[in-house]
Formats: C-alpha cells, sequence, structure tokens
C-alpha cells in the first residue's frame, strides 16, 4: 500500500511516516517502479505501536534508541513491556523518573502560584 493508505491504516499521516523513517524508527520502506514509497501490513503494525508508545510518553528519541528493538512490541504487546527486566525497562524507567520529576516541579509551581494569589493551594482549583 502507498504512504496514503498505510498512514490512514495506522491512525496517523504521512507525514509522521516520513518523520518515523527519518528517525530510523521504520525502515526504508520498499519503493515501487515510479520511486513510491509501498508499506506492508507489518509497517502498519510497527507504527501502530509506535504512536502507543508516544502515546504512554516515550519520546522518539527514546523509541529511537531502541528502534532495533520495536518488533518485539509488534509480535507481543503485552508480554514485552509488562516490567520485566528487558531492552526497553530503562528507557520506562527514565521516562517515569522525568516524568516524576515534571510532576514535583509543577506541584511546586501550583503551590507558590496559590500562595501568591493569597490563599491556600487546597481552595484555588
Amino acid at each position: 500500500m502507498r504512504i496514503g493508505e498505510a498512514a490512514a491504516a495506522a491512525g496517523t499521516t504521512p507525514r509522521a511516516l516520513r518523520l518515523y523513517e527519518a528517525r530510523g524508527l521504520l525502515p526504508p520502506p520498499q519503493r515501487s517502479a515510479s520511486g513510491q514509497r509501498e508499506y506492508g501490513p507489518a509497517d502498519v503494525a510497527r507504527v501502530r505501536v509506535i504512536r502507543n508508545l508516544l502515546a504512554l510518553g516515550l519520546t522518539l528519541e527514546d523509541l529511537r534508541r531502541r528502534a532495533h528493538r520495536l518488533d518485539l512490541l509488534v509480535q507481543d504487546p503485552a508480554g514485552s513491556c509488562d516490567g520485566r527486566p528487558g531492552e526497553f525497562s530503562g528507557v520506562v524507567a527514565d521516562r517515569l523518573a522525568t516524568l516524576d520529576a515534571e510532576i514535583a516541579r509543577l506541584t511546586h509551581l501550583r503551590q507558590s502560584l496559590a500562595a501568591a494569589a493569597g490563599g491556600p493551594a487546597e481552595e484555588i482549583a
């Protein structure tokens, strides 16, 4: 299938597919005789995994560092990232630490703003 069809099947855009390819998340697709990208069902499944991981808060860089292992998640979405030690556990732990730090920063910022507004943080909502 061509890029527009593959993007629609994966729930994204052709631009996103080109970006994933440029970042090394998707292998370069086969090309038709006229030079157009040709994608198969495995490519669409991989894009769906990429989109799901991005929706969970991982970044393109997180995924790029483990792009060679994304097919594991295509084959076994539930079993390959369930907290067992493995390729993705370090990436997930790093992302969780980053999210925890951001939550702490935002909580402090909210408390400071509420205090500056003249009331307890719990009342300003």
